[in-house]
């Protein structure tokens, strides 16, 4: 019997691929979702190599559908000419209610939805962390910002205390 690859990224537990950093400076996040995404063969390659750019993407649901849009997947590099396009809509699998909820939240309050993250689970297939967002005035960043070097420097105290 074979011995197994340590690897191995099936076994290993979700590996992230992408986040998307920027979001949560822009925004206040107030409920995240995991949703999987549709990918064509040289899409989920690209993927898994890690050429993926979530700052400039968002969700859209029309017509009972949940879309993500503007995430830049990069061109796989051994594709012939039936390679991807890199910046197209990508439907979201997601279950009736949770699109319901995204939509109404999103709609009533005037939030944004926004990717988080995008990484391969156990399984071996792409998903993706959406959150309802609330977008962020200039005053909460400076805000966010403050308590962070605050906190850095009460640790820089106590472990030079100890």
């Amino acid at each position: 019997m074979a011995k197994k690859n340590s690897k191995d990224t099936a076994t290993q537990g979700p590996r992230t691929v992408a986040t998307n950093r920027r979001a949560r400076h822009d925004y206040h996040i107030e409920e995240t979702f995991e949703a999987g995404i549709v990918l064509s063969g040289t899409e989920i390659k690209s993927v898994r190599m890690g050429q993926v750019n979530l700052r400039d993407g968002f969700v859209l649901v029309r017509d009972g559908e949940a879309w993500l849009m503007n995430v830049h997947i990069a061109h796989y590099v051994q594709a012939n000419r039936e390679n991807h396009e890199e910046t197209r809509r990508r439907k979201l699998l997601l279950h009736k209610r949770e699109i319901n909820q995204l939509h109404g939240e999103a709609t009533q309050r005037n939030w944004t939805i926004v990717p988080l993250r995008l990484y391969i689970n156990e399984a071996g297939r792409a998903k993706v962390e959406i959150a309802l967002a609330r977008g962020k005035q200039q005053f909460d960043k400076r805000q966010d910002i403050a308590s962070r070097d605050a906190k850095r420097d009460i640790q820089r105290a106590l472990k030079a205390a100890y």
